[in-house]
């Protein structure tokens, strides 16, 4: 095992770097994201194929689409100030509500988006719907889930490209695939680190807020999360951060955020 992390680890530092859009941090993405991107096509088909999306006509249904479509061209004007464009050139945007009790949503590289009604008592409206979607949508920019297979493929699979894990292992590969991405998952317990769920977060934020949603409304969606389900981990046992210290960094980042803001 001590090998194989060895391994991974000098893998690691061969392959190239990119930055997170909002926090500048460094990360290693060894996948290439235009298959991903392709991957999320067929994925995102089979699943709304499992789990018919909500009639078009339906109120919620609209309202997914409604804060889809104004959160795609605030992401579109961030990228293009930051000159970061290329990074969602591939994006067909996507956004469907799916009748389903999880409270869960989640983003696909290449803007594909789903909602579970589970999740709409608590985003009680619009601002609230845009906190959820910024928040996933921002998971697909930063491409955390590109960073998360890369770590899975290395230490489930060895140093073997993703069109040969493909190839070799589909069922494996898209088992990894759709973990990677939260599909399957309750919106709290995404297997994503603490610190790809603070730069949702704060990228989040700024997307919200550029759509033309006050920010602030970040603050009373998570405090009814926090409302939701029994006792939780110690902070240190988890992957996610703890309630009060994610609410306490959203305040803490609230400012920045609003500087990106104007109503509607």
């Amino acid at each position: 095992m001590k090998k194989l992390f060895l391994i991974s680890a000098v893998l690691l530092s061969l392959v190239s770097c990119s930055r997170v859009p909002i926090t500048g941090r460094h990360q290693v993405n060894m996948l290439p994201e235009n298959l991903l991107v392709g991957m999320s096509i067929t994925n995102y088909h089979t699943f709304l194929t499992q789990h018919p999306a909500a009639p078009a006509t339906a109120t919620d249904a609209q309202l997914v689409k409604t804060v889809g479509q104004r959160m795609a061209t605030a992401v579109s004007i961030y990228m293009r100030q930051q000159k970061k464009y290329k990074r969602i050139k591939d994006y067909k945007w996507e956004y469907n509500l799916v009748n389903d009790p999880t409270v869960n949503a989640w983003c696909m590289p290449g803007g594909k988006v789903v909602v579970y009604s589970g999740i709409m008592p608590l985003t009680q409206g619009e601002a609230g719907l845009a906190v959820v979607m910024g928040h996933e949508i921002a998971h697909a920019i930063a491409r955390h889930g590109n960073e998360r297979m890369s770590q899975i493929l290395l230490v489930n699979m060895g140093a073997i490209g993703l069109a040969v894990a493909m190839a070799e292992k589909p069922q494996q590969t898209n088992d990894i695939y759709n973990a990677a991405y939260g599909i399957g998952s309750n919106l709290g317990l995404l297997a994503f680190s603490r610190l790809h769920e603070s730069e949702a977060d704060k990228l989040g934020l700024v997307f919200m807020a550029m759509a033309g949603y006050n920010p602030e409304e970040a603050i009373a969606f998570w405090r009814r999360m926090a409302k939701q389900g029994g006792p939780k981990p110690p902070e240190w046992l988890s992957t996610h951060p703890s309630d009060e210290t994610r609410i306490k960094a959203i305040e803490a980042f609230l400012p920045e955020a609003k500087k990106y803001y104007k109503s509607r």
